[in-house]
């Protein structure tokens, strides 16, 4: 249970009753006839067989608000995706799979690349852009709610959190991102939020002053969750980065696009645990060292787009100003961990930061060296108008794929 404080500049919507379920999926239902809801699950096939997904959906089968699910399955051979097909079976909610490595949804990839206009890497990124048109080609939904499939500790009251502030017409929300703790089996985990992303903005604040940009990341209490709900007029013209930015850059398109009274976030869990990537200190093609990375340069190219310069200079600066930040952190978070009984390991912290603290110099480089990149899928906005039946052709190809 959380407190009601308000910090920064975006409206934080805690848990502080623990409001029994049924009450709020009875709220639900009723939103639900003016505002229908869909859930977007974008998965590998591999988590069909993890520890994970099989609970999810068993629970969100139960749910009895959405009016579609739709399901974003990647790396998936012809047998798995029938296999995948018998899985999602149960869900009673009407439900789509787009096979993105099947041949229909390959040929609509490849129109769009003639165009210019595919994701230009495989991963969440794509799987979400993806997902997210075949929502807006279905017409089924005015709110929509997305959450990773890896989430060992997952009940459907998170979801029915995370949806609530979009889908109350009373609300005047666009978008929610949802937050918790990350804790589990004794350790404070989270640590790409904890160790990077969090002493990042703090030293981008000492170089460049208070800035808006960095206000906004600042507010929000767990900017990496991957756990967040829109209106469905949102998904025209957001761009989405197809690499580990995702989640950074959905944040900066949301700031980009809306005020930030119309922006919050919302305590989904108190309890939250996930699939955990290794650091990855030996390839930075992998892992958090990958993560780290990408993050860093989605925050760098959001300030330079504000008129904020880059030079090899001040990237040192960044990084010493983060890695003594950083430091100092690890001291707090041990405190912190220790009083309440949890375990923290310094040394593998501190070489968290190390990784990260070269990483955030590793990204300074690519950015200044690749000053033309372009790593955003387009908005839905921009295929429509160069492909005008675009949306036709991805709903008929899905369509097709789950009644053959």
């Amino acid at each position: 249970m959380s407190d009601f404080y308000q910090n920064g500049i975006i409206t934080t919507l805690h848990n502080l009753t623990d409001r029994p379920l049924e009450d709020l999926e009875k709220e639900l239902m009723s939103f639900s006839r003016i505002r229908p809801m869909s859930l977007v699950l974008p998965s590998l096939y591999s988590e069909l067989t993890g520890p994970a997904l099989n609970n999810i959906i068993d629970d969100v089968a139960r749910v009895p608000y959405l009016n579609e699910i739709v399901i974003g399955l990647d790396r998936a051979s012809e047998a798995e995706y029938a296999h995948a097909r018998e899985f999602f079976s149960r869900l009673p909610q009407h439900h789509r799979i787009l096979w993105n490595d099947g041949p229909r949804l390959r040929k609509i990839d490849a129109l769009l690349e003639q165009e210019g206009l595919a994701p230009k890497e495989m991963g969440k990124g794509r799987n979400v852009w993806y997902c997210y048109g075949y929502v807006l080609a279905s017409g089924r939904a005015e709110a929509v709610a997305l959450h990773d499939c890896d989430i060992v500790t997952y009940n459907r009251g998170m979801l029915a959190r995370l949806i609530y502030p979009v889908a109350n017409p009373a609300f005047n929300y666009e978008f929610a991102k949802g937050y918790y703790s990350r804790i589990a089996d004794g350790k404070l985990n989270g640590r790409v939020s904890r160790l990077l992303v969090t002493p990042l903005i703090r030293a981008l604040k000492k170089v460049y002053g208070s800035l808006d940009y960095l206000e906004y990341l600042d507010s929000f209490r767990y900017p990496l969750s991957g756990e967040f709900s829109m209106r469905a007029d949102v998904l025209n013209d957001i761009r989405i980065p197809s690499d580990w930015g995702l989640e950074i850059g959905v944040l900066s398109e949301m700031k980009r696009n809306y005020s930030t009274n119309r922006l919050c976030q919302v305590d989904i869990a108190d309890v939250y645990d996930h699939k955990h990537q290794p650091l990855s200190e030996d390839d930075v093609s992998r892992g958090l060292s990958k993560m780290s990375t990408d993050i860093c340069k989605a925050i760098f190219r959001k300030l330079a787009t504000q008129g904020e310069v880059f030079t090899t200079e001040t990237f040192r600066s960044i990084k010493a100003t983060y890695f003594r930040i950083a430091l100092d952190f690890i001291e707090t978070y041990y405190n912190d961990a220790r009083m309440n009984g949890l375990t923290l390991d310094r040394h593998a912290e501190e070489k968290a930061v190390e990784l990260f603290a070269e990483n955030i110099m590793g990204a300074g480089e690519h950015f200044l060296a690749n000053p033309m990149e372009t790593p955003f899928i387009p908005s839905w906005n921009r295929v429509i108008s160069a492909i005008p039946d675009i949306l036709d052709r991805l709903y008929e190809a899905v369509e097709e794929d789950n009644a053959s």
